[in-house]
């Protein structure tokens, strides 16, 4: 799952962004969730997204995964996020057959290139020819003429970004994408990108990691985007769940999670007692408010829902400690 920012000044990207306070909660999964416009596109999409990293295709059989694809669309979710790396194929293949008979309109389809999707050397990276070659890939296993969103999942520095936003600008241009964005760029490769449109296509959307833990964004990335109409879709709002308070310092995992199995390995930054302990400091805040913890940081629960900046100030002091902030790597 992940979260969708749209301008998004520095002082409340510790937030939740704007929405409207619910009273102290009688949540449960009767409620829906409300929409935002991406970045400077005219989609319209729900403000929490349903992610598909470790999980469609590869972490979570078919069943559960088709049981929680239909809970999202229950609740109104119309934003689906996947990437051609995701199960080297696997996930857009699972969305292919699940959203096979629901109207192509219904929802908001998002994909992504950049990582090898084999062991050749070949098939990676954001090339002329691997552009072309990935969106007809990524298109035929999602059983679908077009992506609402094409995303470069990484920048290439072996590419020149010309030869990169000339082919992403071709794609969207023959209908075979609707808007582009990418994800972990630099606000320096970003500026880059913005130089060149137009005559380029220009991106609508940016996906970092950003969380209550993670806040490396709000630094350059953010308040760059948000001057030039760059929506936030972020992704792990959950710090891989660890902000739902279900992993207790000094305390092994449960096995059913996802600490606790094989997609452990994606969470070593906050694995830690230390930073476990500090979540733990959430759980008054939380109570206070009548929500769950994973409702204070981001899940389907959440959206609606505004924290004040009494209650923001509280979770930045609980944190503080653990908080993992600066600039991206190039």
């Amino acid at each position: 799952m992940g979260t969708v920012f749209r301008d998004l000044a520095p002082e409340a990207a510790s937030g939740l962004g704007p929405s409207v306070r619910r009273e102290p909660t009688s949540f449960r999964y009767e409620l829906r969730v409300r929409y935002r416009r991406l970045g400077s596109s005219d989609l319209e999409i729900s403000e929490i997204s349903l992610g598909s990293w470790l999980t469609y295709g590869v972490g979570v059989e078919n069943d559960p995964a088709r049981a929680c694809l239909n809970k999202a669309f229950e609740l109104g979710m119309n934003f689906i996020d996947t990437a051609n790396v995701y199960g080297r194929g696997a996930a857009e293949e699972f969305l292919g057959d699940a959203l096979a008979k629901r109207p192509r309109d219904s929802y908001v389809l998002a994909t992504k290139l950049f990582f090898p999707m084999d062991d050749t050397g070949e098939n990676k990276g954001l090339s002329r020819g691997q552009v072309f070659k990935q969106i007809d890939d990524s298109l035929r296993r999602l059983r679908t003429d077009y992506v609402d969103l094409y995303q470069c999942h990484r920048y290439d520095p072996e590419t020149p970004l010309e030869e990169t936003m000339e082919a992403l600008t071709e794609v969207v241009r023959q209908g075979k994408a609707r808007y582009l964005g990418f994800s972990e760029w630099t606000a320096p490769q970003i500026q880059a990108a913005l130089d060149l449109s137009p005559p380029y296509e220009k991106f609508v959307s940016s996906q970092p990691q950003y969380s209550i833990l993670w806040r490396v964004p709000e630094r350059e990335v953010i308040p760059l985007c948000a001057a030039n109409g760059i929506s936030q879709v972020v992704w792990s709002p959950l710090g891989q769940g660890v902000l739902t308070g279900k992993y207790t310092p000094g305390q092994p995992p449960p096995p059913d999670t996802r600490m606790g199995n094989e997609m452990g390995w994606a969470m070593d930054e906050f694995r830690e007692d230390g930073v476990l302990a500090a979540v733990q400091r959430l759980r008054p805040i939380a109570d206070g408010l009548g929500i769950t913890m994973a409702q204070v940081a981001d899940n389907a629960a959440a959206s609606g829902i505004e924290l004040d900046e009494e209650v923001l100030r509280a979770i930045d002091e609980a944190v503080g400690d653990v908080v993992i902030s600066g600039e991206i790597p190039a």
